[in-house]
């Protein structure tokens, strides 16, 4: 919120079974008609993700002028408990600490922490249309002493299509609002209203690429400013256990505003390592 971009860690999202059967295989005819079992195993509520990641970035304030490069890590903890309520309505309780940490620019080091409470709400008669609506408690503090920078209250909303293209292969679109309803100081509150989109390419059963793009109006309650930022993401993940998993990563953004002051680029270019946990 003050300007600085977050990089989520993980996500908690319940897995779908196939009714509980494996995939059918245009050769089972071959051998007589059959209705092969799998095991289905028992859903865990709970998510505990420990990661870190590692960047060098080309604008590292984000100004327009005089941009200084340097070199970041964000180490963070994400705790998610997603109990199932219906068969396919789920609630979502959790909390994400994140620490942003510079090199040469100390100076912009913060502290990030949401809290969030909400529903997911999965449609599968709406091709699979997923439905999230959550509270987020979001607070910015110095890594010194812990001095809160900022503090925001809003409702985020979001609806996601998922497009199966091939077996091993996905695109996904949605759409996305985060309303402020509070927050202090009040120059960086803002609206976003977000379009986005993700692809996903499964090369084996641990290796995958993935590429996003978001395009994000930013409307802020002060100062009569509204900004137009676009994202692209792109990684490279390498899932070594199934609580293992090793990313290269890279994004890259563009900020127009409607106060050039604030117009800015930057490219981020590193890689992370998380460990997640399921009980």
């Amino acid at each position: 919120m003050l300007g600085r971009q977050a990089y989520p860690g993980p996500t908690a999202t319940p897995g779908v079974e196939t009714e509980g059967y494996a995939v059918t295989s245009p050769n089972e005819q071959d051998i007589g008609e059959q209705q092969i079992l799998k095991r289905v195993e028992e859903y865990k509520p709970f998510t505990i993700s420990i990661y870190s990641s590692f960047y060098w970035t080309s604008n590292a304030a984000l100004v327009s002028r005089g941009a200084q490069d340097d070199v970041f890590v964000v180490p963070g903890v994400t705790l998610m408990y997603q109990p199932r309520i219906t068969k396919t309505l789920y609630g979502q309780v959790g909390v994400i600490q994140q620490f942003f940490l510079y090199d040469r620019l100390p100076e912009l080091n913060f502290a990030n922490l949401d809290v969030i409470a909400g529903f997911v709400y999965y449609l599968p008669q709406f091709h699979n249309l997923t439905l999230r609506g959550y509270y987020d408690y979001n607070r910015e503090t110095d890594t010194n002493n812990f001095d809160e920078l900022f503090v925001n209250h809003s409702i985020i909303l979001t609806a996601e299509l998922p497009f199966r293209i091939a077996r091993a292969q996905q695109l996904l679109v949605g759409v996305g609002l985060n309303l402020s309803f509070y927050g202090n100081p009040e120059s960086p509150r803002r609206n976003n209203y977000s379009l986005y989109g993700n692809y996903d390419v499964a090369l084996s059963r641990s290796f995958s690429l993935d590429a996003g793009f978001q395009f994000v109006v930013r409307d802020y309650y002060s100062g009569d400013r509204t900004d137009v930022n676009e994202i692209l993401a792109v990684s490279a993940n390498y899932r070594v256990r199934d609580w293992l998993t090793v990313s290269a990563l890279s994004s890259f953004a563009w900020n127009q505003s409607n106060h050039s002051v604030f117009d800015y680029s930057v490219a981020n270019i590193g890689g992370g390592v998380a460990l997640t946990v399921k009980f």
